[in-house]
């Protein structure tokens, strides 16, 4: 029998208590009626449950190890060793596996991480070209949520002059968004012949990306009474409704931050739909995860600065990634990860970046919970 799992067989034991506690409180209709606590307690029950299942699987194969092991000192029938070993082989092979699957499960969890998300993209340095980049990027990120089965709904764009985005934000609904995309966040920067240079010299632009975990209605509290609202026509594309009725809406709310005690008025608009109670709906949406981000950014720091990998921190400023043209190159700053599939990675195929980057902070925070 490998030497920790008994270890590890101790820590599943020990939270089957709890398994069964959870599975009964959540068919208790007190607690079903109390929605925070119900979808706190059903996430819960669901990591325990994968728990539960891995605890069985290494139960039986560290059994049927030990018996094989005491089958093959002790029985004298040949056929029975042969079946003995093999069975030993499975089992060896299949453990170091296992125990390295139970040891991520055992990682605390991230609670944002099964929220849905909201993508901002932004143009930075580099004028138009920045703007067509966070076009690009835009597109990419579209890409890859079909192939994700997510559903993408923009709630605000401001279009660059000569093509692109200034500025899009959008929500992101699906399994797990917020865990997956928040590798995003950070400066992503281009080098490459802008459409509008004569000469043919390459030029670096930037466009910033920002990933937040979008908020639940419970997660903040918002006195809708004291947000100022207006209406206006949009404007773009979509017919001659869209610029006869007001359908744009913006609103103004003054909030007071916690963690410095000022005051600050935030502002918002969604011209999203044709339809003012939809964008209503939507600008309160941005407008509830826009205060969580605030609040909980002490949470985020001190996440950070416990953390030995920087993967994830949600640093918007750092540079974490370039795309590079002329070499049809992708870099990766946080893993020295570098590709040369740039059309396809621009064409939304970026999970294997994405891999990597999980498996880099899962190693770090594993290695990181062992000096603990």
């Amino acid at each position: 029998m490998p030497e920790n799992s008994n270890t590890l067989l101790d820590k599943l034991n020990t939270l089957k208590s709890r398994y069964e506690e959870v599975k009964t409180l959540i068919t208790d209709p007190e607690v079903i009626a109390n929605q925070q606590r119900y979808v706190k307690l059903t996430k819960e029950y669901k990591e325990l449950e994968d728990l539960m299942t891995v605890r069985q699987e290494y139960a039986a194969l560290t059994a049927n190890l030990s018996e094989s092991k005491h089958i093959l000192m002790t029985e004298n029938d040949a056929e029975l060793k042969d079946l003995a070993r093999e069975e030993i082989t499975e089992c060896e092979a299949r453990l170091p596996q296992l125990e390295e699957e139970i040891k991520l499960l055992l990682l605390p969890k991230d609670p944002e991480d099964a929220k849905n998300a909201i993508l901002e993209i932004r143009g930075g340095t580099g004028g138009d070209e920045a703007a067509l980049f966070a076009g690009d990027l835009f597109r990419m990120y579209v890409k890859y949520c079909e192939t994700k089965g997510w559903k993408i709904e923009v709630s605000n764009a401001n279009e660059g002059a000569a093509g692109g985005f200034k500025e899009i934000v959008c929500s992101v609904t699906g399994n797990n968004v917020y865990g997956t995309l928040k590798y995003e966040s950070g400066v992503h920067r281009v080098q490459r012949v802008p459409a509008t240079e004569t000469q043919g010299r390459v030029h670096t632009s930037a466009a910033t990306v920002a990933v937040l975990p979008e908020a639940e209605a419970f997660d903040v509290v918002i006195n809708e009474g004291e947000i100022k609202w207006d209406t206006f026509r949009s404007s773009g594309a979509g017919g001659q409704n869209v610029n006869k009725v007001e359908s744009g809406v913006r609103l103004r709310y003054n909030w007071k931050n916690p963690n410095t005690g000022e005051t600050e008025e935030i502002l918002i608009e969604c011209t999203e739909t044709r339809d003012q109670p939809k964008n209503k709906e939507r600008a309160l949406a941005r407008l509830r995860t826009f205060i969580y981000d605030r609040e909980h950014q002490k949470y985020v720091d001190d996440i950070a600065s416990r953390r030995k990998s920087l993967v994830s921190t949600g640093d918007r400023s750092a540079k974490i990634r370039t795309y590079n043209y002329p070499q049809g190159r992708i870099t990766d700053y946080r893993i020295n990860y570098t590709i040369y599939n740039l059309a396809a990675f621009m064409d939304g195929n970026i999970q294997d970046c994405i891999d990597h980057l999980i498996v880099a902070e899962n190693t770090a925070r594993m290695e990181a919970a062992e000096l603990e």
